[in-house]
This record gives structure tokens, sequence and C-alpha cells, in this order.
């Protein structure tokens, strides 16, 4: 076997190898990235999930059209995907973290939105799944104003619970976001025919 042979097999299996790296690399993070509505829909304000998949794009295709001497256009295309889905991914995760510590502050060892009361916590925790559709709560009470809404069927992190358990702490990436009331949300391992 000649020397051009062996060069030609180790970039290609260097390619399969970057390419099944990449993938599993980004297969958790695009699955956030997808949970937040698509890989440029992050549900975070900013920029920084667009300018990671266009820069996470230009990389992984140039890298790509690199490693395959016999079909550049097929490595680039590959190589642009998976950099675009990681970069994108990691954008949006560094969007989610910069919005959780902007307006924040802490109360009874908890972080809390700039909007959300403090409230004697009892702890708690878990996911937790809302039966109907209904008003999140910058108080543990209905006269304090509206913070949000939960849809009927979405799931989110309870970080402890107010006023003897009767309302329930919203968490989003580690910050109470608003209260809801447990009349209508339950714990997400619990079934009921009822439901």
């Amino acid at each position: 076997m000649t020397m051009q042979a062996h060069s030609k097999i180790a970039k290609t299996g260097l390619a399969l190898t970057l390419v099944a790296a990449l993938g599993v690399a980004a297969a958790p993070m695009t699955a956030a990235a997808q949970s937040s509505n698509g890989p440029f829909g992050c549900s975070a304000s900013g920029n920084k999930q667009e300018g990671g998949a266009i820069i996470g794009a230009i990389l992984g295709g140039l890298l790509g059209s690199k490693l395959t001497d016999n079909e550049p256009a097929v490595g680039a295309v590959i190589g642009a995907g998976a950099g675009a889905a990681a970069g994108g991914a990691i954008g949006c995760k560094v969007q989610k973290n910069d919005a959780a510590n902007r307006g924040t502050y802490v109360s009874n060892g908890y972080r809390l939105a700039n909007y959300v009361q403090p409230a004697n916590f009892q702890r708690g925790g878990g996911r937790f799944i809302a039966t109907s559709t209904v008003n999140l709560r910058a108080g543990p009470t209905t006269s304090a104003s509206k913070a949000g809404q939960l849809r009927r069927g979405e799931t989110f992190t309870a970080m402890a619970y107010a006023k003897r358990g009767e309302w329930v702490l919203v968490g989003q990436n580690g910050v109470g976001v608003g209260y809801v009331s447990s009349a209508y949300v339950r714990p997400t391992g619990y079934s009921n025919a009822s439901w």
C-alpha cells in the first residue's frame, strides 16, 4: 500500500471520528436547544446562539472539507451541520446563563428574579407538571401581579414551597421566576386518572 493510500485512509478515519465525536457532543446540546424552540429559537433573549451557530458552521465546514480529499463538499456539509448544531446549543446555554444572572437577588438562600417577592420557604423540589393553564404570580397570593403563565402539561422545576405548601416557587435555570398555586400543579411522578 502506498503512502498516499495510507494518508487517505487516515484522513477518512479522522473525518468519521470527528463527525461521530461532534454528534455525541452535540446530541445533549441540540436536545437542549430544540427544547427551547429549535436551533435558532433560544428561550432566552440575546444573539449568542445565532453567533455560535454561524461560527460553528464556518469552522466545522472548513475542518470537514480539509479532512476529505475526494469529497470535500460532503465533508464541508457534514462539518458545517455538526458545527452549527454544537455552536448554537452552546450559544443558547450562554444566553440562558446570562439571563439567569441578570436582575436577580438572593433571599432565604434562593436566587429570585428581581420582580419576585421573597417569602418564608419550605424545602421542596423536583419536577412538576401544570394540570391546567395557570398564571405565575410575583408573590404567593392571587393578588400579586402576574409574572408569567404555565400551560397545561408544561413541566417545570419546583424550587421550594411557600405558605405551608399552598404555593410552589417555579424555577428556571436555578432562579425563582414566580409562584403557582399548588392546586394547579402536581409532581410528574404522580398518576391519577382524573388529571
